[in-house]
């Protein structure tokens, strides 16, 4: 089994890594971390540099869980393409950060965790920074 952890280099994504990281040391299972653009994006802050991604995976190494780093672009909605990868990776658990949003911003912009909290079909743990 696996554990997913969704990433973006934000304190949430972080956030989401922190705990992918612990949770997959006390499962004894791989970690895959997954950070994509959207297709098409020139350039986007979703992704992870190249320094972050090392830094990443040396807390992994150090921690002596077995990781790897997906940055494929996807195409369509973010938390499709999360649930999708889950299900991919047969991962036993999604691990996601959480950013504070109003209701109204939430009514307006919707939200790609709470699709992934309602579409996965198997446990998420959300995580505030």
């Amino acid at each position: 089994m696996t554990v997913l952890a969704a990433y973006l280099p934000t304190p949430e994504g972080n956030a989401a890594f922190t705990a992918a990281l612990a949770e997959a040391g006390r499962r004894q299972e791989r970690l895959v971390v997954l950070n994509t653009p959207r297709e098409g994006a020139l350039v986007s802050a979703d992704l992870a540099d190249e320094d972050t991604v090392a830094a990443l995976v040396e807390r992994a190494t150090a921690a002596g869980v077995d990781v790897e780093f997906r940055q494929e672009a996807h195409a369509g909605d973010l938390a499709d393409e999360v649930v999708r990868v889950a299900e991919a990776v047969d991962a036993s658990v999604i691990v996601i950060g959480l950013r504070r949003r109003s209701p109204v911003g939430k009514l307006i912009m919707g939200s790609a965790a709470q699709r992934i909290l309602l579409d996965a079909d198997r446990p998420v743990l959300a995580v505030k920074p």
